[in-house]
């Protein structure tokens, strides 16, 4: 190569170096930006100024593009798309810090719980995409999805490895975590995961179920308490209130169609609230319900 380099014309071999240093919008647009700079007039220092930068910028878009596609974000679900006033204040208000990666830096973890329909995917998927734009890496997937990759692995004895790889991205998004009902072997693999990641990666995730319904989870009490342990100790918790997204769409399309049958109601359900030590715990509501239905099935055995 250093041969030809040499014997050949100074453009020429300028782009066969440019080739070998894997240089290549460099080597693209280095004689149109020379005669650029000649008509100009520019100095050397401006002219290999504006090649480095246009390299630069290549480069940021490829991997840029990398990121997404490895992300396996849904590719509708973003900022530009979220509705956001829909969202409850206090989360409209966290929103720009946490698109800005503050908490991926930390390795904080990001929570968002609610009912069915409430927009937490949607709202997590949006930062997952503005993080990618900031150059993290981060990857999407359903709950289930990463347990089953995770056992799959241990399985063929090569649960390290699988683990390694997952630890090159910044975050990792957990959806829909309260759909997860795991035999003991799942749910070892999830806490070895979430153990892995504590204090260095951010996890995001998305839940149905408060964090005191989790032995649904775990199984396990004490698995439990270590597992919320891990991800409450440095993390941002988002709670998505409001009526269900997909009730309200269903109700538009039948109201355009005209007179139908009765859909469910859009009623506002009582948001999760928090204890001293900031761990959402069933609502008010759900508690009198359930005393209420008690002292009914004592009357009841009374009787």
């Amino acid at each position: 190569m250093t041969t030809i380099a040499a014997s050949a014309p100074p453009l020429a071999s300028l782009t066969i170096m440019l080739r070998a240093l894997k240089l290549p919008t460099i080597s693209r647009h280095a004689d149109e930006i020379a005669r650029l700079a000649e008509r100009e007039g520019w100095t050397f220092e401006r002219y290999l100024h504006h090649l480095v930068e246009l390299e630069s910028l290549e480069r940021r878009r490829r991997r840029l593009e990398r990121y997404l596609k490895e992300s396996e974000l849904p590719r509708d679900k973003t900022l530009a798309t979220l509705q956001r006033a829909r969202l409850p204040t206090k989360v409209l208000k966290q929103l720009p810090s946490l698109c800005e990666g503050g908490f991926v830096e930390r390795g904080d973890n990001l929570l968002a719980f609610g009912l069915p329909g409430r927009g937490k995917t949607h709202l997590v998927c949006a930062i997952g995409h503005e993080l990618i734009q900031r150059g993290y890496r981060v990857l999407f997937t359903a709950t289930y999805a990463l347990v089953q990759r995770l056992l799959s692995a241990k399985r063929d004895l090569r649960l390290e490895k699988e683990l390694a790889i997952l630890d090159g991205f910044d975050a990792v998004i957990l959806d829909d975590i309260g759909y997860v009902q795991q035999n003991r072997d799942e749910m070892e693999v999830l806490f070895t995961f979430l153990a892995e990641r504590y204090e260095r990666r951010s996890v995001i995730i998305t839940s149905n179920l408060v964090f005191s319904e989790w032995d649904r989870i775990f199984k396990d009490p004490m698995t439990t308490a270590a597992a919320i342990d891990r991800i409450v100790h440095h993390s941002v918790i988002l709670e998505m209130t409001g009526t269900s997204i997909r009730v309200e769409h269903a109700h538009s399309e039948r109201a355009a169609q005209g007179p139908a049958a009765d859909l469910p109601t859009t009623t506002t359900p009582a948001a999760p609230t928090l204890t001293a030590k900031g761990i959402p715990t069933a609502t008010a509501t759900q508690t009198k319900t359930k005393n209420r239905t008690q002292s009914n099935d004592e009357a009841d055995g009374a009787m």
